[in-house]
């Protein structure tokens, strides 16, 4: 029997329409996530090169931008579903410190705490030393009869600017008598090498990687000014968490199933592995995994510092994770303290506005993940008073005393 030459291309542009049809129906619905080179984006590193966001239904594809700026522009105008992101930024942009007043960034879960630190460079080596808090003011002063003194940060308001800031207001430093700028996270170290600034506060491994360089030294880790701390976040465009939801709780399922994966140990050498690629982090290995295993070599001859359980963590049996309304409302009452906003925002209102605990709460039952009962209970820094979010009005009044 013969068959026409026409009926063969019809029946092989069926089988081809049929087979675009069935892919297209098998393509997972894709949500983009961007992150900053820094070694705390490791649980979205982790759940991309685990497989992990395949293995809850979603094709999520990395972006890695230049900075903390980029993230927020790139979030509140919908080119990114969500982002790596410091967990104060939301609330820096919604009270005009860092961004439009208004402007909602929605914070989903918290990927880690810890594991950032404050870099000074080698004009302090000798003046002071290691966690010596009560001697930074002398020696600012010391180098300030040499030159002007400059501090970095990498975002108003964000994580690192207010850590920068308790520090000095701990060590007694006047923040008017110093500058401070905005520098991106993976640009500090070059800054510093030609003398912009004589300190910074990071995440790692930029801090890490002055030391190793001879740039700088760890004067001190953000866990020694509040251990256990919130630190990055997965940071939503309100759309979208609204508008795909169980896509939103598929990618958040893949991340804290990374987050676990993060805090055996043993599979931080591999995270470190990945991390240290050009298309991640592209930083030394030897640092990242150091620093990512909780040993710091400091720098300026302090020799290396050991952190055990408050190192950088990421599930810490489910402590790390859930979102707090209190923690958004300690950052809120640090810019009231630190004259960036002249009168109280709306504390509470804000918090409950930008923070979705609802939607984590669901998401860590389906998962099977313990749900923190600490939130709106008094807590405490190393060095500040008391914070109680039920009495920010006292908490601020103490610390002007």
């Amino acid at each position: 029997m013969k068959v026409s030459y026409k009926f063969l291309l019809a029946a092989c542009a069926a089988v081809v329409l049929i087979a675009g049809m069935s892919m297209r129906k098998a393509a997972l619905p894709q949500v983009k996530l961007g992150f900053i080179p820094l070694t705390d984006c490791a649980p979205l590193v982790a759940a991309k090169e685990l497989g992990l966001f395949q293995k809850y239904g979603v094709d999520v594809v990395l972006t890695k931008e230049a900075s903390w700026a980029n993230i927020r522009d790139k979030v509140l105008n919908g080119e990114l579903d969500g982002a790596h992101c410091l967990f104060g930024m939301p609330f820096s942009v919604y009270t005009g410190v860092g961004g439009k007043a208004g402007s909602e960034m929605q914070i989903a879960m918290v990927l880690n705490n810890n594991g950032q630190a404050i870099t000074l460079s080698k004009d302090f080596c000798g003046l002071v030393g290691y966690k010596e808090v009560g001697k930074v003011n002398a020696a600012v002063k010391q180098v300030q009869g040499r030159k002007e003194v400059t501090f970095a940060m990498t975002f108003p308001g964000g994580t690192h600017d207010i850590w920068l800031r308790n520090w000095m207001a701990a060590a007694g430093i006047n923040q008017k008598s110093v500058g401070i700028i905005t520098i991106p996270p993976p640009q500090m170290v070059a800054n510093m090498r030609v003398d912009n600034m004589e300190g910074y506060c990071v995440g790692e491994p930029w801090n890490g990687v002055a030391a190793s360089q001879n740039i700088g030294f760890t004067q001190i880790a953000s866990q020694d000014i509040w251990k256990h701390h919130p630190e990055k976040a997965l940071v939503v465009n309100k759309a979208f968490a609204a508008q795909e939801r169980e896509n939103l709780k598929n990618v958040m399922k893949a991340i804290l199933e990374a987050c676990q994966w993060l805090d055996n140990i043993g599979n931080r050498k591999k995270a470190a592995g990945w991390l240290s690629k050009p298309y991640y982090v592209n930083a030394a290995l030897p640092v990242i995994e150091a620093r990512l295993l909780g040993s710091s070599d400091l720098g300026c001859d302090l020799g290396v510092a050991k952190y055990k359980e408050d190192y950088m963590t990421f599930y810490n049996k489910g402590y790390v994770n859930t979102p707090r309304k209190s923690h958004g409302m300690w950052f809120m009452a640090q810019y009231v303290r630190f004259g960036y906003l002249k009168s109280n925002p709306d504390f509470k209102g804000i918090a409950e506005k930008l923070i979705l605990d609802d939607l984590f709460a669901e998401v860590a039952h389906e998962a099977k993940i313990p749900i923190m009962t600490d939130d709106m209970k008094p807590f405490k820094t190393t060095y500040d008073v008391s914070f109680d979010p039920s009495n920010v009005g006292a908490y601020l009044a103490s610390t002007k005393k």
